[in-house]
């Protein structure tokens, strides 16, 4: 029998904490506990909070003191699967310099595998006085934590094993990649897809579970369907001023979770039911591409909210104006241009492609707005480091990729 994890004086778990890795990033679960890391070049200081079951209250923060290659990173032994998280980095506020650093703000991790909880439209989810006259000069201390979804640490090695002896494909009896020419191309919204369809059980509607039922199936394999291209299913949120008019983002392209199935397509509260349904979809004969976005975030311009990556290290994450930093570049009209020069996240991105592929068992991916991750500091270029490595990468490189093949950027 384990002996209980001791408490603090104020009944928190007292775990034992030691320095971790940097590498992988995100949360990492083995059988002793977590590692977390996360990547920041200009904070000055990073706190992993924790919270209970429910996500609504914050029971502890562990200070990150270890840096390796600008990563912040932490072991925090005896913790396990399911914990809810965020986090909450210091540094400057000083927007003319591109740093937007706020420690009043709970923020996401950007490999976070799920999130669990609804956001929710509010002033304190703005890292500057939202009224104030000087706009984002200003600096908001509302915290937003009761208003932003929670990160949960997910452990993946039983969805990676299941893959691992099929290396690309998940399922043995699968036929051969489809040549691209040969597939006959279904693109579709998941969720309108299947919240009407009269054949599968209600409380699947709307659903990756629904899409994966033998009566959504049954429809695709009559039509002649051989690939489904589903609009974005990683995480996402409503952009405030759909919010203030009491409408919603229906499409999904505004994402704020790159590792995270979108919480409201999943009728459970485990993204194995992702991997299911595509396993469904290829014991059909069905290969699946992801409309993918990560040209811009759900953060928006200056004046937008803060979630992730802006209070994480907005200077090394989002393309910024060089002769003022307060003003973001926005080539994809969407308020921000994340940027894809600089190495993490370039990594980010490489790093989420493989995860789908590797972990979720997708067979390639369209990219929205395909221009912008092409971009180099002096325009466009087909040579560019993000198409580069995506066509060296032993994993990427033998999927099927689409390009958007346009963004609103010069050039």
């Amino acid at each position: 029998m384990m002996n209980p994890v001791p408490a603090n004086a104020d009944g928190s778990t007292a775990y034992n904490l030691s320095a971790g890795q940097p590498f992988p990033l995100g949360a990492t679960v083995d059988d002793g506990g977590v590692n977390f890391a996360l990547f920041s070049a200009h904070a000055t200081g990073v706190e992993l909070c924790l919270f209970d079951a429910q996500g609504e209250v914050e029971i502890q923060r562990i200070a990150l003191t270890e840096q390796t290659q600008q990563i912040w990173h932490l072991y925090v032994h005896g913790l396990s699967a399911g914990q809810l998280y965020g986090y909450r980095v210091y540094g400057p506020y000083e927007p003319q310099l591109g740093h937007r650093f706020n420690p009043h703000k709970l923020l996401l991790d950007p490999y976070a595998r799920q999130l669990v909880g609804r956001y929710h439209h509010h002033i304190a989810n703005f890292g500057y006085e939202i009224d104030n006259p000087s706009e984002d000069l200003s600096f908001s201390t509302l915290d937003n934590a009761d208003f932003v979804p929670k990160c949960k640490v997910v452990d993946t090695r039983p969805l990676f094993n299941a893959a691992k002896a099929h290396t690309i494909r998940p399922l043995a009896s699968m036929r051969e990649p489809l040549p691209l020419e040969q597939c006959i191309i279904y693109e579709m919204h998941l969720k309108g897809f299947t919240a009407l369809h009269p054949e599968i059980d209600a409380p699947l509607r709307g659903t990756f579970a629904g899409l994966a039922s033998q009566a959504a199936i049954d429809y695709l394999v009559n039509l002649g369907v051989n690939c489904v291209e589903l609009l974005p299913v990683q995480a996402f949120f409503s952009e405030p001023f759909l919010l203030e008019k009491q409408l919603s983002n229906y499409w999904g392209y505004n994402s704020i979770g790159f590792f995270a199935p979108e919480p409201s397509y999943l009728s459970s509260e485990d993204i194995a039911e992702f991997r299911n349904m595509v396993d469904a979809l290829h014991g059909a004969g069905i290969e699946v591409i992801l409309d993918v976005v990560y040209n811009h975030s759900a953060e928006g311009s200056r004046l937008g909210p803060t979630f992730s990556f802006r209070g994480i290290d907005n200077l090394s994450y989002y393309r910024l104006h060089p002769n003022d930093k307060r003003f973001y570049i926005n080539d994809t009209g969407c308020g921000n241009t994340l940027n894809l020069n600089h190495t993490r996240m370039l990594q980010l991105v490489l790093d989420s492609l493989r995860y789908w592929v590797e972990v979720m068992g997708v067979d390639g991916f369209r990219f929205d707005l395909a221009a912008c991750l092409g971009r180099e500091a002096y325009g466009f270029d087909p040579g560019s480091g993000f198409f580069d490595a995506l066509l060296q990468d032993p994993v990427l490189c033998r999927v099927k990729l689409i390009a958007e093949p346009w963004d609103i950027g010069p050039g």
